[in-house]
């Protein structure tokens, strides 16, 4: 019993920790944003649009209940994964000691530039390597069969919560846990090398302050309800919240669009750029022809195995073709 009482604050906790998407400050600046939306750009009277924002039918619909299950039963399956991941440290440390037998790079060679630069430099370097992390295996997800079949349980989702974001199997959270294990690592080993131990991160309630600023900023909405649109000149350089809904489109036309999370700037390099529609309502999920199965937690958690089983019985895995798939775009050539 004290074991689940542990997992349950651990997971109620999050709702408490600036470094996490779910954190209530950050929900509750998404609920202010959207309302200023709805009120002043949607021009709907203030009692509709808290309706809107707080519509039950989204928040009780059987693909959100599945988001809350998964959101507790992952904690409890990653406590239990990840003393078993290697760490970032273990990553961190073996980066650092190659540096150090490359002959031509001489350790410290940096170590005079002012602390304020050093932190400026890394906090930015951070954020963007850990944001083209996730668009690169965003986009593998996608487009490699084996992570698409892991990469299903969240697209499964035909509504969108702010608690859809921990809609995920297990090995995917596996998968990008050491994502960042390895992003931090390579950060990390980089400038201490470069820069000796002055490095340090600028950040704000102890998120990194550009991570902070996008959370801040309203990231909750981008798995929401709320079609908040930016220009279209920005949509180039940050996803909108209504960019990121028509990557959970089931429309053909926006298949394999819009893969960034922060940036993007990513999409637009890349040829997988989307700007946002004006589109009454749309069609979440995986296919037109979803199966309320898709919900249940037996065929979130097994389906995707299965599908892997058969995938590599089939031996249907071509990274060549993958990685051909990653061209540059033209600049002003997207959508």
């Amino acid at each position: 019993m004290d074991v689940l009482n542990f997992l349950f604050l651990d997971s109620v906790s999050e709702f408490f920790n600036p470094k996490k998407r779910i954190f209530i400050g950050y929900i509750v600046t998404a609920i202010v944003i959207a309302s200023f939306w709805l009120v002043f750009i949607r021009k709907i009277n203030f009692h509709e649009s808290i309706q809107k924002i707080f519509d039950k039918t989204i928040f009780f619909s059987k693909s959100a209940k599945s988001d809350y299950l998964l959101f507790f039963l992952n904690q409890i399956i990653m406590s239990v994964l990840s003393p078993l991941l290697i760490t970032q440290l273990a990553i961190a440390t073996a980066i650092f000691y190659y540096l150090h037998s490359v002959s031509w790079l001489e350790p410290g060679i940096l170590e005079s530039t002012p602390i304020i630069l050093v932190i400026t430099f890394f906090t930015i370097f951070h954020f963007i390597i850990e944001d083209f992390s996730k668009y690169v295996v965003h986009r593998f997800m996608h487009k490699w069969p084996l992570l698409w079949a892991l990469h299903k349980v969240h697209h499964s989702a035909t509504c969108l919560t702010p608690m859809t974001v921990f809609r995920t199997h297990p090995l995917e959270g596996v998968i990008f846990s050491l994502r960042g294990a390895i992003t931090q690592a390579i950060s990390i080993s980089l400038f201490v090398f470069f820069f000796g131990s002055n490095v340090d991160i600028a950040t704000i309630l102890g998120a990194n302050i550009f991570i902070f600023a996008f959370n801040i900023a309203g990231s909750n909405l981008r798995h929401s309800h709320i079609d908040i649109s930016y220009w279209r000149w920005l949509e180039r350089i940050i996803i909108s919240p209504a960019q990121h809904q028509v990557h959970h489109s089931v429309l053909t036309q926006h298949h394999d669009k819009n893969f960034g999370v922060a940036l993007a700037i990513w999409d637009w390099m890349f040829g997988s750029l989307h700007h946002s529609e004006k589109i009454d309502k749309l069609t979440l999920g995986i296919d037109l022809n979803q199966k309320e199965e898709t919900h249940k937690l037996y065929n979130l958690y097994l389906d995707p195995l299965k599908e892997i089983f058969f995938i590599i019985l089939r031996g249907k895995i071509k990274i060549v073709e993958i990685l051909k798939s990653f061209k540059f775009n033209s600049i002003g050539a997207d959508r």
